[in-house]
């Protein structure tokens, strides 16, 4: 799907979104990250309420994720204390289990974890409206759970502990800021909440809306200096260090997207650096090496004396058994897909297909019911070693696509079009429990 737009500007499309949410939904409440969308939907929607003297109060979701930068969490004070008499902040400071890229020892870290309380990054926030381990609310919280797993609950919870009736979470996404973005608001096999494009229906009373999915990263700047709005200043030092704006993210920083601008921490906030290297299993490491070959680096070099097969079966060797064991059970999921199932490929790749290995691979001459369909369904009768210009797209298989996902530490093989689930995630806690004390 391409973008279409309307005789219209994004301003104005952003509150005309916000309008029909408030006139449609009892209960609303924004996902707030102390970033520059999240920012700009919060302060749209408290516009939108001063402008139409709203007093009812919307909830306002942020979850600590404890490593961030000391200038995120002075934004997110300001945002909320400033605005109290329209807002029902819920700032969590829950443990929560979470991506970390940056080891291949301690694949996932769990921020708040009270046994590793002598190395967190901040102090507990002491504000009266903190959500922690000592006065959780949340029926639907387990220990160790992941922070996509609380979100998806959050809303259902919402709903129910204002009455039940249905409720609009607003979330600061922007399709330019990805492909991934792109495809999940503009897919059309999602459900949207009567056609509304940037909708997304969670739940029987739960909807996620984007009111700003068509924004472009300069109408973000341009909002903000036009109608002086409060924003995140770690921004202005990221732009002070040379850092595109189209590149500029706060978020924790061991994550798979993350990681690569982990060294800003050393550059912007030194003493929250020392803290943060500290905090998790192969920080340090990730900062010295981010954007090398040993954390992801887009070009990889085969070594002399290897084929890609051979290379993949020695990487696998070096890893610790119970992180092998995670990309092999992936690894052999994928393969079965192209040899039971087959994936659906358009034309022009098929052709290069045809010409790189056409002993691999056979042309089922069926449609596949994926996406927008129209694609012919192809399956794998070898894997072969290599596919120039192919290895870099979405789903095929090559032994160098397999190698490719080790070297970029991404355990959760992304990369392969798998997402993290909750039966990976139990299975990784007992390795997470195993190098706990030795790390």
């Amino acid at each position: 799907m391409k973008k279409q737009y309307l005789h219209t500007n994004v301003y104005d499309a952003a509150n005309e979104r916000i309008d029909y949410i408030f006139k449609n939904f009892e209960n609303i409440y924004v996902s707030f990250s102390g970033g520059k969308d999240s920012g700009v939907v919060l302060n749209l929607v408290l516009d939108y309420m001063r402008g139409r003297n709203i007093t009812r109060k919307i909830g306002v979701l942020f979850i600590d994720l404890e490593a961030f930068y000391k200038g995120t969490i002075e934004f997110i004070k300001k945002m909320i204390f400033d605005n109290l008499d329209l807002i029902e902040p819920y700032w969590v400071c829950l443990p929560m289990l979470t991506t970390n890229a940056v080891s291949m020892y301690e694949p996932y870290w769990i921020f708040w974890e009270d046994r590793k309380r002598d190395k967190w990054v901040r102090p507990m926030p002491e504000h009266p409206f903190i959500i922690n381990a000592g006065n959780n609310p949340f029926d639907f919280y387990k220990k160790d759970m992941t922070f996509e797993e609380f979100i998806a609950m959050f809303g259902n919870w919402y709903a129910q502990a204002h009455g039940g009736a249905k409720t609009a979470c607003l979330v600061g996404i922007r399709t330019d800021e990805s492909l991934n973005r792109f495809r999940a608001i503009a897919r059309d096999d999602k459900g949207n909440y009567e056609g509304k494009i940037y909708s997304t229906v969670v739940s029987d009373n739960a909807v996620n809306f984007y009111p700003i999915y068509d924004w472009h990263v300069n109408d973000i700047w341009t909002y903000n200096g036009k109608f002086r709005k409060p924003y995140n200043h770690i921004y202005d030092l990221f732009y002070k260090a040379g850092v595109p704006l189209h590149k500029m993210r706060i978020c924790e920083p061991y994550g798979d997207e993350q990681k690569a601008g982990l060294n800003m921490f050393k550059v912007i906030e030194p003493d929250t650096w020392f803290k943060v290297v500290d905090r998790v299993s192969g920080a340090n490491f990730g900062n010295i090496y981010a954007g090398s070959k040993a954390t992801g680096a887009k070009r990889i070099d085969l070594p002399a004396g290897h084929t890609w097969k051979s290379y993949c079966k020695f990487l696998l060797k070096t890893l610790p058994k119970e992180t092998r064991d995670i990309y092999v059970t992936k690894f052999i999921r994928f393969i079965r897909y192209w040899q039971q199932v087959g994936c659906p490929i358009a034309d022009e790749d098929i052709q290069t297909l045809n010409q790189l290995a056409p002993d691999a691979f056979i042309n089922m001459h069926t449609y596949s019911n994926r996406g927008k369909g129209g694609k012919e369904v192809i399956k794998a009768k070898a894997i072969p070693d290599v596919l120039p210009g192919l290895d870099n797209k979405a789903d095929f298989l090559s032994w160098r696509r397999l190698c490719m996902t080790i070297l970029k530490n991404d355990i959760t093989c992304q990369s392969l079009s798998f997402s993290i689930t909750k039966r990976q995630v139990l299975k990784q806690n007992e390795l997470l429990k195993k190098y706990r004390d030795t790390l």
